[in-house]
């Protein structure tokens, strides 16, 4: 697929954004080079590669969840940079 000015201005257009010139033409390069790229990455043979979800065989790997007692409330302050009684003490937002 050829990129050229008018295809940016298009993209643009349904992208709702405004470019300059300048913007215009570096998008026509980049965007022409990521093309010529993933025409390479097309005449790759993956006739023998077995396709895949994930690059990595992993299974889950998460704990089965129990029920745990909570943390009281005095060592969940005890660490607290600051507090005001039985609350955490933070910066206005």
């Amino acid at each position: 697929m050829k990129i050229d000015k008018k295809t940016i201005e298009y993209i643009a257009n349904l992208s709702r954004i405004e470019l300059s010139n300048q913007e215009k033409e570096t998008f026509v390069h980049q965007l022409s080079d990521i093309l010529a790229y993933i025409e390479k990455l097309n005449q790759l043979n993956t006739q023998d590669i077995k396709p895949m979800a994930y690059s990595i065989n992993t299974t889950n790997v998460l704990r089965d969840d129990k029920l745990e007692p909570p943390i009281s409330r005095e060592d969940a302050l005890v660490n607290a940079p600051s507090t005001m009684g039985v609350f955490f003490k933070v910066p206005k937002v």
